[in-house]
């Protein structure tokens, strides 16, 4: 029964109507000065966000192009490096041939003129003894011949053996 009494729950006709013009008059006014702004904002948000969306889409993409790029530099450097590298240890192997090549052939003409060297004083070693042996048997000779001819009678036969095998030599 109380809800009988209420003034809400049974309008009276005059609040019905005004009621019903103020919200005609209310919507009346909205949709003349209200709802182009308001749709006009909602559209250009939406326009935004479908802008927004279209831009990330694009930076994705862009991002997605410049990581393949980006893996086919890091590719492509690692490429060199290795070209690089391979070039060098093949300069460096090269090198250190060379020098093997150079320190083998100085440790030949090394060898070779210490060979030549040791010809050289073994020549004049040789010559060396054939002098002294020649100068020690010149003086054995004469020491003999010495005491050959200090005997009597041996310096005539000497004499006429030298004699014969001049006259055999010359004839």
């Amino acid at each position: 029964m109380i809800l009988l009494a209420n003034s809400l729950t049974s309008p009276a006709i005059g609040l019905v109507f005004w009621s019903v013009l103020i919200f005609g008059l209310f919507f009346f006014l909205l949709s003349k000065f209200a709802w182009k702004p308001i749709l006009n904002a909602v559209k250009a948000r939406d326009e935004m966000i479908k802008g927004s969306l279209e831009a990330a889409e694009i930076a994705r993409e862009d991002m997605m192009r410049l990581q393949s790029d980006n893996e086919a530099i890091l590719r492509k450097a690692r490429e060199e490096r290795e070209v690089i590298l391979k070039d060098a240890r093949d300069v460096r192997d090269k090198l250190i041939a060379e020098a093997k090549g150079k320190a083998s052939e100085e440790a030949e003409k090394i060898v070779e003129k210490a060979r030549i060297g040791i010809e050289g004083e073994k020549r004049k070693a040789l010559a060396e003894i054939h002098d002294q042996v020649a100068i020690l048997s010149v003086d054995i000779a004469s020491k003999l011949l010495g005491e050959q001819l200090k005997k009597t009678g041996e310096q005539e036969k000497l004499i006429d053996n030298y004699l014969k095998e001049i006259n055999f030599n010359k004839n």
